[in-house]
């Protein structure tokens, strides 16, 4: 345990400050497929009944068309969260006819490319310039990649926390200034113990066969038919099967300061890229990307973590971090398991709340060229053979095993998972009762992982996979199961009525946007 993490926590383990940690801001994004009967990927349209999900809150797509995404707006009740998740799964579940929700990260059978539609959002400049981004996704890395669903958790400590925090660290930065450099030392330590994240949470050591296109290479075992994986693998949606891209590789994003990060986000959108410049930009008239630069927009950087804020209309999000500084952190390393509803639990928030404010209260120095590597070595091991008993990782420049490395990390993260149960009023004693929503009975649920891999998600999934069945077959049935779970407890008809009223507003906003625009798309998109 780190001296400044245990200054912090004896400075903040006082009731008076006992409010903040009641007050932790979160919100979820959860992405899912929408497959057939037959466990092919949908290619109707994005369903009316569900809103405009251009303007939808609650309710839009991701790449695809058939990729719905689900997002609960910022809360600090996770109960609320996980119960919002649920009711926008059954809404949905209710009104896509036949199809259902792949509760999983991989897809489910392909049929190449063009089997995956390009998510539309109606007539507007900002609805055209969403889809021709997808456009240029499809011709940059293929569609395939891009149907690949995960969970992003967004955190952030309430306003009131952060000039307390600065005057215990006898900070003199304007307050602005130090939020975001402690940010961005959370997102430093984040990435140096992202590979216990992926250990415990991965949930993709398989996928289906159709997902590895013709004669592209790749180091995986048949599992079962037509089921790829590897044996100890974790999350091979984190792997260089999953998002990669030859560009990116060329470019390292700096989290050692703001400035640094600005500077190189920008630079990758302003160059150029050879191979991105031979796809024309506009060809017979329709735009195939938006630009042939590295990067076409922010949201293309592929990364386990990025710093963000709440952007006000026609704000660009470099611009409102340079402003304004980092509002919250977004996790985006999470696989969705599919032995959890939504993909997620309330034992899962409270364990990322305690690891994230590790992350947020330890030391966290730059990250070197040398360190980098080092962090991206462990983090391809734990996602390619976290499971295996020999794993070794390279932990302070010292080679050691996963287990011992994995367990020292949770003993550091234990005082901070009681530390939130004392500020929640929660008893710090053992419960007998594995239903109590103590952050130290998440803490020692991913402790009882590290001593038996078999708990892991990804080790529930290898031992149904290796008891004969595949993997569509496996995900096919869980999602018929979630389908009948949710039939049996129907929504009431308040939240129906909402949710109908929400999908209305936001098909009128998309409409008002449409009537209100006068500038054409390719003027629009020189000033975007």
């Amino acid at each position: 345990m780190s001296a400044l993490y245990k200054i912090n926590l004896q400075q903040l383990n006082m009731p008076e400050n006992y409010n903040f940690f009641r007050h932790i801001q979160r919100g979820i994004e959860k992405e899912g497929l929408r497959v057939t009967p037959l466990a092919a990927i949908a290619q109707t349209k994005h369903f009316p009944i569900l809103g405009a999900p251009l303007t939808h809150s609650y309710i839009t797509t991701d790449y695809s068309e058939a990729l719905l995404e689900f997002i609960t707006p910022v809360s600090t009740d996770i109960d609320y969260s996980i119960q919002l998740l649920q009711q926008l799964h059954q809404f949905t579940q209710n009104n896509i006819g036949d199809e259902y929700i792949w509760p999983t990260s991989m897809p489910c059978k392909l049929a190449g490319n063009n089997s995956i539609p390009i998510a539309q959002y109606g007539d507007s400049n900002l609805g055209q310039i969403k889809s021709i981004y997808r456009q240029g996704l499809s011709h940059r890395y293929g569609r395939i990649m891009q149907s690949i669903a995960g969970i992003h958790y967004n955190f952030s400590m309430p306003d009131g926390f952060w000039p307390h925090y600065q005057k215990l660290c006898s900070n003199h930065d304007d307050l602005s200034t130090f939020k975001s450099a402690r940010y961005l030392g959370m997102i430093r330590n984040i990435q140096r113990n992202s590979w216990l994240l992926s250990y415990l949470f991965g949930a993709s050591p398989v996928l289906d066969a159709s997902f590895i296109e013709n004669n592209q290479a790749h180091q995986l075992e048949t599992i079962s038919d037509n089921t790829l994986g590897l044996p100890f693998s974790t999350s091979l949606r984190m792997s260089d099967l999953g998002y990669q891209s030859k560009a990116q590789s060329s470019i390292n994003i700096s989290y050692n300061s703001l400035d640094k990060y600005l500077q190189d986000m920008t630079a990758a959108m302003q160059q150029s890229f050879p191979d991105y410049e031979k796809i024309e930009c506009k060809m017979e008239g329709k735009y195939q990307q938006l630009n042939s630069n590295i990067l076409q927009i922010e949201n293309e950087h592929y990364s386990d973590v990025r710093p963000k804020r709440v952007l006000q209309s026609g704000e660009k999000p470099l611009a409102a971090l340079q402003e304004k500084g980092i509002e919250y952190v977004e996790l985006r390393l999470l696989d969705i398991n599919p032995f959890l509803p939504v993909g997620i639990d309330e034992l899962q928030v409270r364990f990322l709340d305690s690891f994230l404010l590790y992350c947020l209260l330890t030391e966290s120095a730059d990250i070197s060229p040398q360190e980098l590597t080092t962090i991206k070595q462990n983090q391809q091991n734990v996602v390619l053979k976290g499971r295996d008993p020999k794993l070794q990782l390279n932990i302070s420049n010292e080679k050691m095993l996963f287990s011992q490395a994995a367990q020292q990390l949770l003993n550091a993260i234990q005082p901070m998972s009681a530390l939130l149960d004392q500020s929640q009023q929660i008893p710090t004693q053992n419960h007998p009762n594995n239903d109590v929503k103590s952050y130290q009975h998440a803490h020692r649920a991913q402790l009882d992982k590290v001593l038996n891999s078999d708990l892991t998600p990804s080790g529930q999934i290898m031992s149904a996979i290796n008891s004969g069945i595949n993997f569509t077959d496996m995900m096919l049935n869980i999602a018929k199961e979630n389908t009948i779970k949710w039939q049996k407890k129907p929504l009431s008809e308040a939240t129906i009525t909402q949710f109908n009223l929400l999908a209305a507003e936001s098909i009128q906003k998309q409409h008002q946007l449409e009537a209100s625009e006068q500038a054409p798309l390719d003027i629009f998109l020189q000033s975007y």
